[in-house]
């Protein structure tokens, strides 16, 4: 029976492109006709409970299939495999357009009364269950010059991954409009990219924040190593904890950070901010985004790959920010960047498969790699994209047209 089902759900779905699926009792269908543009892919499924954990839930069930080696591809890759599956219904496909159906309501709604309250005790948690797996498997995927784990910028196609994630941290700290000797707060700061470069390019000091031990090591080291530890400070701390004491800084900036804030918190990360804020402060918010109305975390981003995590559609973290008095000043949609990061990422950790597997195991490597071509496909056909937006608490505190962003970020890059 569940056989039979799946044959119609993929008959169903996969319409542009061929996937042939092999059962486990050898029986072959294939599903599709090849077309321009979209893989073919052939699959093998080694037991005949495949089909039902698939059925149960498409994307857990494919997931952990794929991860404990009961389902097989044996032509193309799940970079491919996934976009298959969902370039044949992308989101912006066009069409008449209604309100979401009743079910989608209702499932969103169980969904966000499901999301737990990320305080800083599961806070802490979930970043190490992502961030603390180890620096030297990070080293691997990311760019070596200024490990950036977030979407870089790509202004031309022919960028390498470490050119574009300099065009990144450029772009943000253009939009800050820093004046040397400011004080900055970065939020989230990672393994220290950020911190150094604006230390280094912007004459600013830095303190940087982080819940990863692993991160705060390093970025301790790279600062060091950079020549900049005068000008930079890193923290173990959580955001929640910084109102509390006297300092306020002239910038923020939180890159990659937002969306583990969890939907429950939104309002206080903003009511944060803008306490940590001086009365002509910018801040720069970089966040993966949803395109369309809020959402749900599918389920398993939330087991394997980000925990308490929630990725905020623009509305409602806007709606937020609103009741703190923080002005939008700036809102930019990044549509396909971080798609062009992902796939960078992906080729890195194909190049370094050996050594990842000899760090954590084969069925890591398998988990890693679905989950970032899901997220490649994502942002490639389904409604997930960056957003930077730029807070202030004074319509004073910017120039009234964009145009200083672009000279400040040539200069950056230029210096």
């Amino acid at each position: 029976m569940s056989k039979r089902l799946l044959g119609k759900f993929l008959e169903r779905i996969v319409t542009r492109g061929r996937i042939e699926v092999v059962f486990a009792d050898g029986d072959t269908a294939a599903f599709g006709a090849p077309a321009l543009g979209f893989p073919e892919i052939t699959i093998r499924l080694t037991d005949a409970r495949v089909p039902r954990d698939i059925l149960l839930d498409p994307r857990l069930g494919t997931a952990e299939a794929f991860m404990d080696g009961r389902l097989r591809i044996e032509r193309g890759d799940v970079m491919q495999l996934v976009e298959l599956l969902r370039a044949n219904a992308p989101w912006d496909r066009g069409g008449s357009i209604g309100g979401p159906s009743r079910l989608r309501r209702l499932r969103n709604r169980i969904g966000f009364a499901r999301e737990a309250v990320n305080n800083a005790i599961g806070a802490r948690r979930n970043v190490a269950h992502h961030y603390d797996i180890g620096n030297d498997f990070y080293r691997l995927m990311l760019d070596a010059e200024h490990m950036q784990y977030s979407c870089a910028y790509w202004p031309r196609d022919d960028m390498s991954l470490a050119e574009a994630q300099e065009a990144k941290l450029a772009h943000i700290a253009a939009k800050l409009a820093l004046e040397p000797g400011q004080r900055v707060l970065d939020i989230g700061c990672g393994w220290g990219g950020m911190a150094i470069f604006l230390a280094q390019r912007a004459g600013v000091s830095v303190h940087g924040i982080t819940l990863s031990e692993e991160q705060l090591a390093l970025a301790r080291e790279r600062a060091e190593a950079a020549g900049v530890a005068d000008k930079v400070s890193f923290e173990l701390v959580d955001y929640r904890e910084l109102p509390g004491r006297d300092t306020r800084y002239d910038r923020i900036v939180s890159v990659g950070m937002f969306e583990h804030v969890g939907r429950p918190q939104f309002e206080t990360f903003f009511r944060c901010c803008a306490n940590l804020m001086k009365p002509d402060g910018v801040m720069l918010l970089h966040t993966i985004g949803r395109i369309g109305t809020p959402g749900t975390t599918d389920a398993f981003t939330r087991k394997y790959i980000f925990p308490g995590g929630y990725i905020p559609a623009l509305s409602e973290t806007l709606a937020a920010s609103e009741k703190y008095r923080l002005i939008a000043s700036d809102i930019e949609m990044l549509r396909l960047h971080y798609a062009h990061t992902l796939r960078a990422w992906y080729a890195n950790c194909l190049a370094h498969r050996e050594a990842i597997v000899r760090m954590h195991d084969e069925r890591f490597f398998r988990m890693w790699t679905f989950y970032l071509a899901g997220a490649t496909a994502a942002f490639e056909h389904g409604g997930m994209c960056n957003y930077q937006i730029q807070f202030t608490r004074s319509r004073h505190a910017l120039p009234i047209t964009r145009g200083y962003i672009e000279a400040r970020e040539a200069s950056l890059l230029e210096s």
